[in-house]
């Protein structure tokens, strides 16, 4: 706990740094609430209209100390997530802007309705020509090697779990796109399904969980995580998209990938890709869904 809390605050000083010269607003919430009240979202709603020539850089969450950590975690990120619902296609947005959810893992304010807060780090009109070099990027020096270039194969053999051999065909297509994808990047595993109401992989979908092991074998500094995601009802009371996101990270380390390469989390319903309740087994299926992040190459 205190190596990961140094991190934070590590992550939160840099931030903290490089967006030092950055126009920023707050807005606040209710104690354990992620959804503003109505004189916060007044107050959003003006900014919104005072800045639609601007430009967000980042979205920050926090929390005060209230409750666990980890429960501090997920509250923060929720605020992060509501505000981001509220303001996207309304505002531009950096496309690699940042979120960062901290918790309770800041410099807090002895006035505790000041740390319920999410703040939004941006750029005037004015500002937006000199955006890189204000964020002290610099522009990208010619590369001087090509990427080796990775060969998948369309078909392999593998063991089944009762000791049967089976040949699987291969998405080559997801497995190149997977394997050239930058940090930040996420891609939904396509037909990867579960027994209903469980975390065992149906067997038509094993060729999915090959996939995913072969683009780790073949990319040994590849690092994600998997993500499982639930449709249907609001509340993932067992927990089982966590579940599924393990099972998948079981299946990898058994198979012999480092599992410091590999994290897992489970969203439930909570970033669904339709609405919840879903108006058809379409929309379902798009919403119960995993996906890959890529953490770094």
């Amino acid at each position: 706990m205190k190596r990961r809390i140094t991190f934070l605050l590590f992550s939160l000083l840099f931030w903290t740094h490089v967006l030092i010269a950055q126009e920023n607003f707050s807005v606040y919430f209710d104690s354990n609430k992620f959804e503003l009240n109505a004189a916060q979202i007044q107050s959003l709603e003006q900014w919104i209209t005072s800045n639609k020539t601007g430009k967000i850089l980042a979205i920050h969450g926090f929390t005060d100390e209230d409750g666990t950590s980890g429960y501090n975690d997920t509250l923060a990120q929720k605020r992060v997530e509501s505000i981001f619902k509220l303001i996207k296609n309304r505002i531009k947005i950096r496309d690699d802007f940042k979120t960062r959810s901290f918790g309770e893992n800041f410099v807090q304010s002895t006035n505790k309705a000041q740390n319920r807060k999410v703040t939004i780090f941006y750029l005037l009109e004015k500002d937006l020509t000199r955006e890189n070099e204000i964020l002290g990027i610099k522009p990208k020096e010619p590369v001087s090697e090509l990427r080796e270039v990775v060969h998948y194969p369309e078909k392999m053999q593998f063991t089944n779990p009762d000791g049967s051999r089976s040949e699987y065909t291969l998405d080559v297509t997801f497995m190149k796109k997977l394997g050239e994808a930058q940090a930040g990047e996420k891609l939904k595993i396509d037909n990867l399904n579960f027994v209903i109401n469980t975390f065992i992989v149906v067997p038509e979908s094993r060729s999915k969980m090959y996939e995913l092991l072969l683009v780790l074998q073949k990319n040994p500094t590849l690092k994600v995580q998997i993500q499982g995601h639930l449709c249907c009802m609001p509340t993932d009371r067992n927990d089982l998209s966590t579940q599924r996101a393990k099972a998948i990270k079981n299946f990898l380390v058994g198979q012999g990938i480092d599992p410091e390469r590999l994290t897992y989390k489970g969203f439930g319903s909570s970033m669904p890709i339709y609405p919840i309740p879903e108006k058809d087994e379409t929309q379902r299926a798009a919403n119960r869904r995993v996906e890959i992040e890529i953490l770094s190459r």
